[in-house]
């Protein structure tokens, strides 16, 4: 875990600069967050070894907001294919019938015309 936990910590958000020092253990909500969304459990049943239920959610909460979430998955997966030997970014995007919404009218009435 402390593999999983030195590639993650360089990408969270540092505590804010100037006010009291930041008290909480950022690894331990880490863990927290992860423990609710493995377990789907509801952040009132949160198991009390985690810290408070109203930090963990405030830091879930705003990595949301604040664009935390989306810029670690980047940049994990971008080292990760790095690390195959990939080019950072993908190239190609794979798209199947499933994820594409069809017109609302079939394909043949969309092309064919009517006869007056």
């Amino acid at each position: 875990k402390d593999d999983e936990w030195e590639l993650i910590a360089p990408h969270l958000p540092k505590a804010k600069p100037g006010g009291r020092a930041r008290e909480t253990d950022v690894r331990e909500v880490l863990n927290a967050i992860y423990y609710v969304l493995k377990s789907g459990c509801q952040w009132d049943m949160l198991p009390h070894d985690f810290p408070a239920k109203g930090t963990v959610y405030h830091y879930f909460n705003a990595w949301r907001k604040d664009g935390t979430w989306q810029q670690l998955n980047a940049a994990l997966r971008g080292e990760l294919r790095q690390e195959l030997g990939r080019n950072e970014t993908p190239s190609a995007a794979s798209i199947d019938s499933q994820s594409v919404k069809s017109s609302p009218k079939g394909g043949n009435a969309d092309t064919m015309q009517e006869s007056a």
